[in-house]
């Protein structure tokens, strides 16, 4: 008897997704151990302002337009840059589920609600919704989850939507039902948890686009100012762009990396969780 292949062997089977792995490897430990190996102050001036990366030993990437140093500033904007982008898409996951799992479960009026308030969330461009929300309320990190989140849950809850319609009219959920099983229970031990692959793969998704939605908001000075992060980085770059350009193409190149590394990885989650439309 042939031996199913685990979870983790599938999806390291996907070499793009095994390097996103790396990469994301790679940035949590920078957020987790970073500010414990660099103990340097993102925010304190340390050196000659614009030094250019390799100049000073003690400086591996240079300062910007004030002295402060840039690996300090990458490695504080990693550990904001993940807390935003992982918070905002669990707040908006579960926004999404919840809307989404009512509307497919229950449907006729209640699913005509639900879908008529997505619609109107989705007809709204997200990133002027952002800035708008971010605008009128005190720029902080939760303003800003919160913001994220309340623009980003409209396909999480149409993606569930879709799912739990298709998985209540499966045998096991009818005989659930007909046993007299109660609804609450029936969403949570019988189509939540066959409704999770898509879900998982979405929200992977998510993170990456929470992650440049903030490197936005920051650029633009929409961001806590007591908060050090990639976006913010760029924006401070801004202004000696053509004589020091290192300052915004560094964070640049680190946020294109790992945007680019969590879409690996979640193309690879969409392999592993679905094996026969890859044809695995």
């Amino acid at each position: 008897m042939t031996q199913k292949p685990s979870f983790l062997s599938l999806l390291l089977r996907n070499k793009a997704a095994a390097m996103g792995l790396v990469v994301l490897a790679v940035v949590l430990l920078t957020a987790i151990i970073g500010p414990f190996l660099y103990q340097v102050d993102p925010w304190a001036i340390t050196g000659q302002t614009l030094l250019w990366p390799g100049v000073d030993p003690a400086h591996p990437l240079g300062t910007d337009v004030l002295g402060r140093d840039v690996l300090s500033g990458l490695i504080s904007g990693a550990r904001i840059s993940l807390l935003i982008g992982v918070s905002a898409t669990a707040a908006s996951v579960m926004v999404g589920i919840v809307i989404g799992g009512l509307a497919g479960y229950f449907r006729g009026q209640v699913d005509n609600v639900l879908m008529r308030l997505t619609e109107i969330f989705q007809t709204i461009p997200s990133f002027i919704f952002v800035i708008m929300l971010v605008a009128v309320f005190h720029p902080s990190i939760t303003v800003v989850v919160l913001s994220i989140a309340t623009v980003s849950w409209p396909p999480v809850a149409r993606l569930v939507r879709g799912e739990f319609l298709s998985l209540r009219q499966r045998p096991y959920v009818q005989s659930c039902i007909v046993v007299g099983m109660g609804e609450l229970r029936i969403i949570f031990t019988q189509i939540l948890p066959n409704a999770m692959a898509p879900i998982v793969v979405t929200a992977s998704i998510m993170v990456a686009s929470a992650i440049l939605i903030e490197a936005g908001l920051a650029f633009l000075g929409l961001q806590d100012p007591n908060v050090m992060s990639w976006g913010a980085m760029i924006g401070f770059g801004r202004t000696v762009l053509r004589t020091a350009w290192y300052l915004s193409a560094i964070p640049g190149i680190v946020i294109f990396f790992t945007v680019l590394a969590i879409s690996l990885v979640g193309e690879g989650l969409n392999d592993a969780l679905n094996p026969r439309g890859t044809g695995q």
